[in-house]
């Protein structure tokens, strides 16, 4: 169990550590038969997450603010943003524009969570902002991904929401069911205390465990053209550098310190898991390439996210006690 928690403390590195392992398993082993991984360790990722997610806190008011700016930066403007850079970057290589909207078009994750309390912002908004990012992520994503690269993808809306309701309902549905079990026979405050903390650990092992699968399936394709790498960052670093500083400056202009915060990581911090599963396993071949990208952005991700930990106090400065 410390292996796991060590693992999941620092994703910055064992994210990294999992896609080199991918690599060399990629390069030096048959991985065809992986792709049957890709479920149980979805399942093994999303699950534990949501033995945490409360619903209740979906009726705690005061920061309807926050939350409109995140779904209009969540729905409306993100998505354009990767839609556009995917044009331009990905013109004739729609799978691999299909991977950057993916990235864009799940917003919030369990880490929403976790780097909002790690900055001192507003938790109870974070949690809000992660169950409603969740909830219209999976709703809108399929006809998104239809308006948007119909033409070029070939997109089944009922395999797509198949996936959605496996990876998404389902473990919802179990977790609350192992929650309410848990504090039924032990008590809400033993459950906060012993119960609840060992289950994320086990979240970022699903995580590493599709990492390290998509990079062991389409890894060794990165070292025939290490030009793509510089191919797939670029877009990348666009289109988190932009989610960063528009949702920065409007934190900055329009919410407190703890709405800000959570704001940035309502918005930034992408439900890349949820992501690589669907198109590994809901677009064909065209969503296995997507999944390059994606697990990409994974370092992107972890390792912004801990750098803007560190700027948020000049960014947000505290508020002087009176």
């Amino acid at each position: 169990m410390k292996y796991i928690t060590w693992l999941s403390k620092h994703l910055s590195l064992s994210i990294p550590l999992f896609l080199l392992l991918g690599l060399a398993a990629g390069l030096t082993l048959p991985t065809e038969n992986l792709k049957v991984l890709i479920a149980p360790l979805t399942l093994l990722m999303v699950y534990p997450m949501m033995v945490g997610v409360k619903p209740k806190q979906l009726l705690v008011g005061g920061d309807h603010a926050v939350q409109v700016w995140a779904i209009v930066i969540n729905f409306i403007f993100i998505p354009m943003v990767a839609f556009f850079l995917g044009r331009v970057f990905f013109a004739q290589q729609p799978e691999l524009a299909l991977g950057l909207l993916l990235a864009a078009l799940l917003p919030t994750s369990g880490m929403t969570i976790s780097w909002t309390g790690f900055a001192k912002g507003n938790l109870p908004a974070a949690i809000k902002l992660t169950l409603i990012g969740l909830f219209l992520g999976s709703l809108l994503t399929p006809f998104y991904v239809k308006a948007l690269l119909g033409s070029d993808i070939p997109v089944q809306l009922a395999l797509v929401f198949q996936q959605i309701l496996l990876f998404i309902a389902i473990p919802l549905i179990a977790g609350q069911i192992t929650r309410t079990l848990l504090v039924r026979k032990h008590g809400v405050e033993t459950f906060q205390k012993k119960y609840a903390p060992k289950f994320p650990p086990f979240s970022s092992l699903g995580v590493l465990g599709i990492v390290f699968v998509a990079m062991a399936l389409k890894g060794p394709d990165l070292l025939e053209s290490p030009s793509l790498v510089l191919h797939l960052l670029l877009p990348l670093l666009l289109l988190y550098g932009i989610n960063y500083v528009v949702s920065t400056v409007i934190a900055r202009k329009r919410l407190n310190r703890g709405d800000g915060i959570a704001l940035v990581y309502g918005t930034v911090m992408r439900n890349l898991s949820i992501a690589l599963a669907l198109s590994m396993t809901a677009f064909g071949e065209a969503g296995a390439q997507a999944a390059l990208l994606i697990a990409l952005a994974y370092i992107i991700q972890v390792q912004s996210a801990a750098w803007y930990v560190k700027l948020s106090d000049k960014l947000f400065p505290m508020e002087p006690e009176k």
